[in-house]
């Protein structure tokens, strides 16, 4: 069992997701989820504040019912991610 399946239960595990998209990666991975959720100007953030709206975006996929927050990681549910495909080589 992975790290990104340790608690089915919880769902797909955020920061598990970005372990395996990687360090050298990750950047481009937050970009392009922030693209995704309509954030504006997402290519033109410097990282800090890439970083910033991502964690925004995710706790309102909170508040949409699409995750769940423990401690420093989301926990998605199953599809939350499914019409986003650069997560989709992540997880499986």
């Amino acid at each position: 069992m992975t790290d990104i399946d340790a608690d089915p239960a919880a769902g797909l595990s955020w920061r598990a997701l970005e372990t395996r998209v990687g360090l050298d990666s990750l950047p481009a991975f937050h970009r392009a989820f922030l693209t995704w959720r309509a954030v504006e100007g997402a290519d033109d953030m410097p990282l800090r504040r890439v970083q910033q709206r991502v964690e925004a975006e995710l706790n309102r996929l909170v508040q949409a019912g699409q995750a769940t927050r423990s401690g420093e990681d989301w926990y998605l549910t199953p599809d939350a991610l499914s019409s986003f495909p650069p997560a989709q080589p992540f997880l499986t």
